[in-house]
């Protein structure tokens, strides 16, 4: 098995929103699991390693992925949370939760 810094749906290219981004290249369904963005690491300033879809994703307040953390790993993914046509930017929010 060898190692694949994205999944073969997606690429990176030049965003309108900022810098570089992840697009898809082909249709990714509503609420599939895309990947792994960041890994728990203790030797790490932030506690975490951020993988190269991590890296490149983009923030919006009207995003088109979610974060899902998983408990046991302590791995942060990222999934789909409609439906992302080929050439759409993926994007989702930097934000873990609100202070009111």
């Amino acid at each position: 098995m060898s190692y694949r810094p994205l999944p073969d749906y997606l690429t990176i290219k030049e965003s309108p929103i900022n810098g570089l981004g992840l697009f898809a290249t082909e249709k990714i369904k509503a609420h599939a699991l895309i990947g792994v963005t960041h890994h728990p690491n203790e030797h790490s300033e932030d506690g975490y390693i951020r993988t190269p879809l991590g890296g490149f994703g983009n923030h919006s307040d009207d995003s088109n992925c979610f974060k899902l953390l998983m408990e046991k790993s302590g791995d942060w993914w990222i999934g789909a949370s409609k439906d992302i046509e080929p050439g759409e930017e993926l994007t989702w929010s930097y934000t873990l939760y609100n202070i009111e």
